[in-house]
């Protein structure tokens, strides 16, 4: 992951490690930075849409979501495939791995229970056809097309094929959390 990074870099300009921000150009100049900062973290799938929520819904769907999610099991997740996303407001383009085989069933079924408690507070739910996946990278702005072709050429270069059967890497998941804050102006 670390080498496909480094080439992603290098020909998509102003990428950033999702979550702290640094950019990925710095870390690529030392491998054991890009390996500790970039890739030696936790990550997060999305179950939920970030919403907006009122202060009295808070204890309501926190005890919804801990009903309806108490019982999972651990389980494994195969990230098979590098994928861009672009962010609603298509203000971030995403460089991800997106979850196309193991674990799949098990994600889509905490995805419904979340848009169960979320249509009971008239909150939008989850995409239609939602892709599980981990954020990698970001840069600024709708740069899909570029960021799409470079990562179609590695990933051909690379002799990854995409094929289901193939992964790239494979995580346990760790638990689920439900964070709740207030996100201000930015």
């Amino acid at each position: 992951m670390g080498q496909f990074l480094k080439r992603v870099s290098s020909v998509v300009p102003n990428l950033h490690v999702v979550d702290i921000d640094v950019p990925l150009d710095t870390l690529c100049k030392e491998e054991h930075k890009l390996e500790q900062v970039a890739l030696g973290r936790e990550f997060h799938i999305s179950l939920g849409r970030t919403v907006p929520i009122r202060v009295h819904q808070i204890d309501s769907i926190v005890t919804m979501l801990c009903q309806k999610l108490q019982f999972q099991k651990r389980y494994w997740i195969d990230f098979n495939k590098w994928e861009v996303f672009i962010n609603d407001d298509r203000t971030r383009t995403f460089l991800s791995l997106e979850v196309v085989t193991g674990g799949l069933p098990e994600i889509t079924k905490q995805i419904q229970a979340v848009n169960e408690v979320y249509k009971l507070h008239n909150l939008p739910e989850f995409y239609k056809d939602p892709r599980p996946h981990i954020s990698l990278a970001w840069a600024l702005g709708h740069v899909s097309g570029s960021f799409k072709k470079v990562v179609e050429q590695e990933t051909k270069s690379s002799g990854f094929r995409g094929s289901l059967q193939s992964r790239i890497c494979t995580s346990k998941v760790g638990g689920i959390e439900c964070k709740i804050g207030h996100h201000g102006p930015s």
